[in-house]
C-alpha cells in the first residue's frame, strides 16, 4: 500500500522524522518498501493566470499567452493545447530550476520574447502527464508557490504488507499503528451522520447472506457530475497510488484509502426494480469498468437488479452502470463481503483490484455505516446532492463472531523472555483497538473486527512483542548441560558407510522419498506402496518401498547424458504399510554400470558383473568386524532369477544383491545389464564388540582336499559343514578351487577345500589333524554325498 506521509500525520503525528517513522513501521511488522518524493526538486514555480492567450504569429501550433503572478503580467510562449485564457496554471518564472536542474531563461520563440514557461505534470514530476500544462483550480491564490499550495514537500511511502494485516490498507489502520507504537494520540477525522433530506429509497434484497451479510445503499438526488475533485484530494489520491477518475469515483476511492472499505456508486437512472445480491446464474456476462466482458459462474457474488448483473461483488463495477458526466442521481453501496466466498475469484478471472486485495483479506464488518456517512458528506461537498436515508440489510448468523482470547502475564514473559509491566500490556492491547479486561493476572481480550488474524493466544503475545519492539527483547542464550552422550562401541559412525562407498569408486546421490506408481509396480507388484494425497507431479506420486527405485532413475538420468560407466549409493529411508501402520527403515543401497574400469591398455572393456557387486557389499559389511556374512539364492521380482542373493550377518537376512531383472532392462531402456544391492542401515554400523585373541607360537597344520559334489551344492554348505565337525582348533576354511568338465562327469563340479589348524599353547599331533580330515570327509560324504577326487 502507498500513502502519503503528510496525511498520516494529520492523523497521528508523533515527533519523529521520516526515516525514522519508515524505520519504526518496518519494525513493528508492516515492512517499508519504499519511500519517493512525491514530486521533482525545483524552485521559483508559483500559481498564476492566463490572461490571454493569441495565436503565435510565427507558428501553427505555439500561442502568446499574457501570464499574470500575482504582481506583474509576462508574456510566455507556450505550445500546450489546452493554454487558453482565465486558466490558473504553475507559472515557471526566470530564474526558475526545474527538475534535472533545468534553468528557466528568458528566449526568443519564432522572434517573439517568452519570460518564463508554462508547467506540465511531467515537467515537475508530479505526473506523468504531459499532453497539457497543469490546470489549478480557479481559487488558487495568485503568486503562491506552487511547492506550498500543492504541500509537495512529502513522501510517497510504500509499505509491504502480509496477507493478515489487511487493517493497515488503510490512513486509518497505519495512524492506530503508529499512535500506538509512540504513546501518541490518533486524531481521526469526526464522522457525523448526515441527515437525509429527501425520503427516496431503492429496495435492496439479500439473496446469499452468506456471502454478503451486510450491505447498505443510499440514493443522492441532483449530484453536479462534472464538478471537479479538489486538488486536495486529487493530490492524496495520486499519492496513495491512484488515479483520480470524476468525483463520485473519486470520493469512493478515497475513502477506501482512509478507512479501508470500499464502495460503489451506481447511476440511479439505469438501475431497475432494486438490487439483488446474489450468486451468478451460469451463462450471465458482464461487461466490466474497464471494458472486460466476463462470462460468470455460479459460485461468483453478484450485484444485481432485477434484469441483470450490474457488478461483481467486492471485485469491479459494470460499464453500463457507470457514473458519467449525465448522471443526476446515485446509488451509493457499502457492504461486508465474507473473504472466504470472495478468496480467488478476481484471480480466477485474470482480475485484481484495489477492491478484491481488500475484501479478500477481510474488511471490518462494522465500518460500512461510517463509511457510508463519510462518503456522503464528501459528496455533498463537492458535487452536492439531496441525500436519502441510509438503508441496511443485515443477516447477523452470518457475521464474524470471534470468541474473546486470553493471555496470562506468565504466558507474554515466557514467550518473550521479559516481564513488560502489566500496565503496558493493558495500554498496548487497547491502543490496537482490543477491548481489555485484566483480572488475576490474566488479560481477557475481545477481537475488534478489522483484526482477522487474533484467534489465540500466542497471536496476542506477537502483537505484544512487535509493538513492544523486537530489538527491545533482551538477547538470551539457551542453556542446558552439554554431556557427551556415550556412543555404544558396538555401534559405528553411519559417515564410515559413505567412505567406504566412496572409497569404492562409488558417487552418492540423494533422490525424492517419491516415486512414480509406475516405476514402483514395475520393482515390487506384489507390494502395495503408500500414495499420496496432493503429489508434487504425477512422477513422485507414491512412497518408495526401495531406495533402488531412486537408482534407477538416477543411472537413467545418467545414461541420457552419455555417462556409460555409472556406480551411485543412497542411504534413506524406504515407507511400508498403511498410513496408520506405516513402518519406516533405513536402508543402504547401490548400483553398478557399464564397464569393470575405464578404459585402458592394461584393462580391457569388460562389463561388471554379479562378483563385482558381492565384493563391494562384502567390502562394506567388513566395517562390521567379526560379523559372519554369508550369501544364499533367493527370488525378488525385481532381480534376475538367476543371479540374486540374500545377504546374510550371523545367520539373519539383512539385505539383497543382484543383476535387474531383464523385463526391468527392457523396460527401462537399459543396454548392459545393472547390478544393485540393498541392505538394511543398521546391520551396517552394527558389529560385534573385538575380543583380544594371542598369536599362537606354535606352526600351523594345513591339509587340502578335493570333493566332487552336484552343481547344485553350494560351496558355502560345504565349507559351513566341514568347520562343524573339524574341532575347536580349526583357524579356518576356504575354497581355493572349482572345476567342472568332462574328466567328472555332466552335473557335477570338484570343489577344492583348504583346512588349517593352530593350537595356542602346544604344537599339533598328526594324529589330531588326520582324525579331524577323516571327520570332515565322512561328514560332506554323509551330507552331500560327496566322494573324493582322485
Amino acid at each position: 500500500m502507498k500513502f502519503s506521509e503528510t496525511w498520516l500525520r494529520q492523523w497521528v503525528n508523533p515527533a519523529i522524522d521520516s526515516d525514522a517513522l519508515m524505520h519504526q513501521v518496518t519494525m513493528a511488522g508492516l515492512e517499508v518498501d519504499g519511500a519517493e518524493p512525491v514530486a521533482g526538486e525545483f524552485t521559483g514555480v508559483v500559481v498564476a493566470e492566463i490572461e490571454s492567450a493569441e495565436p503565435h504569429p510565427n507558428a501553427d501550433k505555439l500561442q502568446v499567452c499574457r501570464v499574470n503572478d500575482g504582481t506583474e503580467s509576462w508574456s510566455v510562449v507556450c505550445g500546450a493545447p489546452n493554454a487558453r485564457a482565465g486558466l490558473k496554471v504553475a507559472f515557471a518564472r526566470v530564474g526558475a530550476v526545474l527538475p534535472g536542474d533545468f534553468k528557466i531563461k528568458k528566449a526568443k520563440l519564432r522572434q517573439v520574447e517568452s519570460f518564463g514557461m508554462l508547467c506540465s505534470g511531467k515537467e515537475l514530476e508530479l505526473s506523468d502527464d504531459h499532453d497539457g500544462i497543469m490546470e489549478l483550480p480557479a481559487d488558487a491564490p495568485l503568486g503562491t508557490d506552487i511547492r506550498s499550495y500543492l504541500n509537495l514537500d512529502d513522501l510517497c511511502i510504500e509499505v509491504d504488507l502480509t496477507p493478515n494485516r489487511a487493517d493497515c490498507l488503510s490512513i486509518a489502520g497505519l495512524a492506530r499503528e503508529v499512535g500506538v507504537l509512540n504513546e501518541v494520540p490518533v486524531c481521526a477525522p469526526e464522522i457525523p451522520a448526515v441527515p437525509a433530506t429527501v425520503s427516496d429509497m431503492f429496495p435492496i434484497a439479500v439473496m446469499a447472506p452468506e456471502g454478503c451479510p451486510r450491505y447498505l445503499g443510499r440514493v443522492i438526488r441532483n449530484i453536479d457530475a462534472k464538478a471537479v475533485t479538489p486538488v486536495w484530494m486529487q493530490e492524496r489520491l495520486r499519492r496513495g497510488g491512484v488515479r483520480s477518475i470524476d468525483p463520485v469515483v473519486d470520493v469512493t476511492n478515497y475513502v477506501m484509502l482512509e478507512l479501508g472499505q470500499p464502495m460503489h456508486g451506481f447511476d440511479l437512472a439505469t438501475l431497475n426494480g432494486g438490487i439483488h445480491v446474489r450468486w451468478a446464474n451460469e451463462g450471465e456476462s458482464l461487461t466490466l469498468l474497464d471494458g472486460q466482458t466476463v462470462n460468470l459462474r455460479s459460485d461468483t457474488l453478484v450485484i444485481a437488479d432485477e434484469k441483470h448483473p450490474l457488478a461483481m461483488a467486492g471485485v469491479m463495477g459494470g460499464e453500463n452502470t457507470g457514473i458519467s458526466g449525465e448522471t443526476r442521481d446515485i446509488f451509493l453501496e457499502c457492504a461486508f463481503f465474507a473473504p472466504l466466498q470472495l478468496a480467488g475469484k478476481a484471480r480466477s478471472y485474470g482480475l485484481h483490484t484495489d477492491s478484491s486485495h481488500r475484501y479478500e483479506r477481510g474488511v471490518d464488518h462494522a465500518l460500512q455505516a461510517r463509511a457510508m456517512e463519510r462518503a456522503t458528506a464528501l459528496l455533498l461537498e463537492i458535487v452536492g446532492g439531496e441525500p436519502g436515508p441510509v438503508s441496511e440489510v443485515v443477516a447477523e448468523e452470518h457475521l464474524p463472531n470471534v470468541a474473546p482470547v486470553t493471555v496470562s502475564h506468565a504466558q507474554i514473559a515466557a514467550a518473550l523472555g521479559l516481564d513488560i509491566p502489566t500496565e503496558q500490556v493493558t495500554r498496548i492491547l487497547t491502543g490496537l483497538g482490543f477491548g481489555v479486561d485484566y483480572a488475576n493476572e490474566q488479560w481477557t481480550v475481545s477481537v475488534p473486527g478489522w483484526r482477522f488474524d487474533i484467534s489465540i493466544t500466542a497471536d496476542l503475545i506477537e502483537e505484544v512483542g512487535r509493538i513492544y519492539g523486537y530489538d527491545r527483547l533482551p538477547v538470551s542464550y539457551p542453556v542446558a548441560p552439554m554431556a557427551i552422550s556415550p556412543l555404544p562401541e558396538s555401534v559405528q559412525s553411519g559417515r564410515l558407510i559413505a567412505q567406504r562407498m566412496v572409497s569404492l569408486g562409488y558417487q552418492e546421490v540423494v533422490s525424492y522419498s517419491f516415486v512414480a506408481p509406475e516405476l514402483q509396480a514395475l520393482l515390487e507388484p506384489d507390494v502395495t506402496a503408500l500414495a499420496l494425497a496432493n503429489p508434487i507431479s504425477e512422477d513422485l506420486g507414491v512412497m518408495r518401498t526401495t531406495v533402488i527405485a531412486g537408482l534407477l532413475g538416477a543411472l537413467q538420468h545418467n545414461i541420457k547424458r552419455q555417462q556409460d560407466r555409472v556406480r551411485l549409493f543412497e542411504t534413506g529411508l524406504v515407507f511400508r504399510g498403511a498410513l496408520d501402520t506405516l513402518q519406516q527403515d533405513k536402508k543402504v543401497a547401490g548400483l553398478i554400470y557399464g564397464p569393470r574400469s575405464g578404459v585402458s591398455w592394461l584393462n580391457g572393456a569388460a562389463g561388471v558383473d554379479f562378483y563385482d557387486l558381492k565384493g563391494d557389499v562384502e567390502a562394506l559389511l567388513a566395517l562390521s568386524e567379526g560379523n559372519e556374512i554369508t550369501f544364499a539364492p533367493t527370488n525378488v521380482p525385481y532381480l534376475h532369477p538367476g543371479q540374486a542373493a540374500i545377504v546374510m550377518v550371523n545367520g539373519e537376512s539383512v539385505g539383497v544383491l543382484g543383476r535387474i531383472h531383464p523385463r526391468l532392462d527392457k523396460a527401462l531402456g537399459l543396454k548392459k545389464p545393472a547390478y544393485v544391492f540393498e541392505l538394511d542401515f543398521n546391520a551396517v554400523i552394527t558389529r560385534r564388540i573385538p575380543v583380544y585373541k594371542g598369536i599362537s607360537r606354535f606352526p600351523a597344520s594345513r591339509r587340502d582336499i578335493a570333493v566332487v559334489v552336484g552343481t547344485s551344492v553350494p560351496a558355502h554348505d560345504l565349507l559351513s559343514a566341514a568347520k562343524t565337525v573339524a574341532g575347536e582348533w580349526v583357524t579356518s576354511a576356504d575354497v581355493f578351487d572349482v572345476y567342472e568338465g568332462e574328466r567328472i562327469g555332466a552335473g557335477l563340479r570338484s570343489i577344492a577345500l583348504q583346512l588349517t589348524w593352530q593350537h595356542p599353547e602346544r604344537p599339533m599331533a598328526e594324529e589330531e589333524v588326520t582324525t579331524a580330515m577323516n571327520a570332515v570327509i565322512e561328514r560332506l560324504q554323509e551330507d552331500f554325498e560327496a566322494t573324493l577326487r582322485s
